[in-house]
């Protein structure tokens, strides 16, 4: 709850001072982290703003979001469904590049 909580207040404190909260993610434990301690984290935390955050995946796979190595498919599954409310809207990853063998 504690990382969940510094997040909102960052969030809050970038979008006070006029502008956009970036947050970079990691997947593998820290997506069942998130899905349960930041809803609650940002309904705590007046003005987290989620429509003001950008959110960029740090270790994202160019596979599609369906894959099962995708950090941005399982956020989306597991930490933000489609129109679930108070969390940050997060742009698709397209895998456009080829993959090496």
């Amino acid at each position: 709850a504690a990382l969940a909580r510094s997040v909102a207040e960052a969030a809050a404190e970038a979008v006070a001072s006029g502008g956009r909260f970036t947050l970079g993610l990691s997947g593998g434990s820290l997506v069942p982290l998130l899905a349960r301690e930041l809803p609650p984290a940002l309904s705590a935390v007046a003005g987290s703003e989620p429509s003001r955050w950008l959110v960029a995946f740090c270790d994202e796979r160019l596979v599609p979001p369906e894959h099962p190595e995708s950090t941005g498919g399982a956020y989306r599954v597991s930490a933000a469904p489609p129109g679930a409310p108070g969390l940050p809207r997060v742009p698709p990853v397209r895998p456009s590049s080829p993959q090496s063998p």
